[in-house]
């Protein structure tokens, strides 16, 4: 069996980031868990419950993650990958993995935030320490499981979908997306970017439809980004599954990199 858990990492300790747990068997990836918390990841393998209460932010423990998603998944991980700037050094201003990344996907809005000291700052840099010292080290070069990986969920999609720009699914932004529509249609434009992401991430990681149901038209702020938060969890996931298999190429130098699935590489995957 083979262990992936994608994070979408919280840039903060006031807000909460989403987990997914995916493992694969006889080479079918399956979605085993997601939540919108670290702490949802905690109880669902302490109680076996899934939590419907509002997410709250919290700092990364990355022994009590390893080893809640071991009993859920009942083997070890095998790669974690986070959606948030890594490196082996501190942390300062703009990194070579972002600018890579930005040259070869801002004509696609795929540009990456500019980190600093301050954000992520500290949580990043726990985050990389804590995952090392349960032996998951930063791999920015080779794949060698089990190991710590830094992902973009964007130009990741891009790949996934075949799009042309970056897609708009992102709960915050609506207005920016849909400025002349009345909100309720906004909402409604959003719902199915989600549902085109979940339709596409079905055939890679059976399961994703099933657990991935999106809430209520009329469902509150916090309970549409819970999803979002879910959702970009299981697409880093998908980047580490990319990433296990070869498809995936790295984006950066000794001191970080962000793995990024490669168009030909996706292509030439037998049986997809």
């Amino acid at each position: 069996m083979t262990t992936v858990l994608g994070i979408d990492a919280a840039w903060t300790a006031k807000q909460p980031s989403g987990v997914a747990l995916v493992s694969s068997m006889g080479g079918v990836w399956r979605l085993i868990f997601a939540g919108a918390s670290y702490r949802h990841l905690l109880i669902y393998a302490d109680e076996g419950v899934i939590s419907t209460s509002r997410p709250s932010g919290s700092v990364a423990e990355p022994a009590a993650l390893l080893a809640a998603s071991g009993k859920i998944a009942g083997a070890p991980v095998d790669l974690v990958a986070v959606d948030m700037p890594l490196s082996r050094e501190p942390i300062a201003a703009r990194r070579v993995s972002d600018n890579l990344v930005s040259a070869a996907y801002g004509a696609r809005h795929c540009s990456t935030h500019t980190p600093s000291a301050i954000r992520p700052g500290r949580i990043s840099d726990d985050l990389r320490r804590g995952f090392e010292h349960c032996g998951y080290g930063l791999l920015t070069r080779k794949v060698s499981p089990p190991g710590l990986l830094e992902v973009y969920p964007h130009p990741a999609l891009v790949e996934l979908m075949r799009a042309d720009k970056r897609l708009p699914y992102k709960q915050a932004k609506t207005r920016n997306y849909w400025p002349t529509e009345a909100p309720i249609n906004r909402r409604r434009k959003l719902f199915d970017s989600w549902r085109m992401i979940v339709t596409s991430l079905d055939p890679e990681i059976k399961g994703v439809s099933a657990v991935l149901q999106l809430p209520p038209l009329e469902a509150s702020s916090w309970q549409l980004k819970a999803f979002e938060d879910m959702l970009d969890a299981v697409i880093c996931a998908w980047v580490g599954i990319c990433v296990y298999e070869g498809c995936a190429l790295p984006f950066g130098d000794d001191t970080s990199a962000i793995w990024i699935p490669h168009p030909e590489l996706l292509g030439s995957r037998p049986n997809r």
